[in-house]
């Protein structure tokens, strides 16, 4: 693999960015990977160098850069605090500009290829994929989003409100037990998407809790999270 950290230049400062794609046989599709709320850290890096040897041009963001260069919780309460502040400074439209900036650094790599792209978003980021993929329908064709927050709300740039300018594929992936995304807004999301005619899926998790996926979390779930490979590499199969 062929890994990379580079800052991108934006309007609001220099987004340390981690780049990984395969040494040969490129160029590849891009794969914008977005973050969890804990921060950019090698547990990710790790998550993106495996969706990256499957034959794809990887780009993770620290998307706290705004604030801060590097920051990963700890989670003490204090950390967690900090965090928040963080995570809660991001919207959806600040992350957009994001991902066009990441565009604009990719299509200037020889490794990346000028195709359909993809997005995956997990936890705080799940609706920045989700919105994405309806603000970018020309050029996102596969998004996924695990264990997302915010997913059906009642502002003005909800993502569900964008749904219906998706062209590629839109999946979902829900955990069994989950605070930050319950069922009820899962339901409502999954009765306003039926009716736009667009190709998604929404998935549960059986016996999972938010943050499923994360190998060095407490309520890692191994099987789980291997299902969320093998859903979230399918789809970027069939449409990239």
């Amino acid at each position: 693999m062929k890994d990379q950290h580079v800052n991108i230049s934006t309007e609001h400062g220099e987004m340390n960015t981690f780049i990984t794609c395969p040494e040969e046989d490129g160029p590849h599709p891009v794969i914008l990977f977005l973050m969890d709320a804990p921060g950019k850290r090698e547990e990710l890096h790790d998550m993106a160098r495996r969706i990256g040897s499957s034959g794809y041009y990887v780009m993770l963001p620290n998307m706290y850069y705004r604030d801060i260069a590097d920051f990963t919780s700890d989670g003490s309460p204090e950390s967690r605090e900090v965090m928040f502040g963080y995570m809660n400074a991001l919207s959806n439209e600040l992350v957009l500009s994001d991902c066009e900036q990441l565009l604009k650094h990719a299509a200037g790599d020889a490794d990346a290829s000028d195709g359909s792209v993809g997005v995956v978003g997990y936890c705080m980021s799940g609706p920045f994929a989700f919105y994405a993929a309806g603000k970018y329908p020309e050029r996102i064709k596969a998004a996924a989003s695990f264990h997302g927050i915010r997913l059906f709300t009642e502002e003005a740039d909800s993502p569900h409100l964008f749904a219906k300018n998706i062209t590629g594929e839109l999946y979902i992936g829900c955990a069994e037990t989950d605070d930050w995304a319950p069922a009820e807004m899962i339901e409502s999301l999954d009765a306003y998407l039926a009716k736009t005619g667009i190709n998604y899926r929404i998935e549960w998790y059986p016996d999972t809790h938010h943050g499923f996926v994360f190998p060095q979390r407490e309520l890692y779930h191994k099987d789980a999270s291997e299902r969320h490979w093998e859903r979230m590499l399918a789809m970027f199969k069939r449409q990239l």
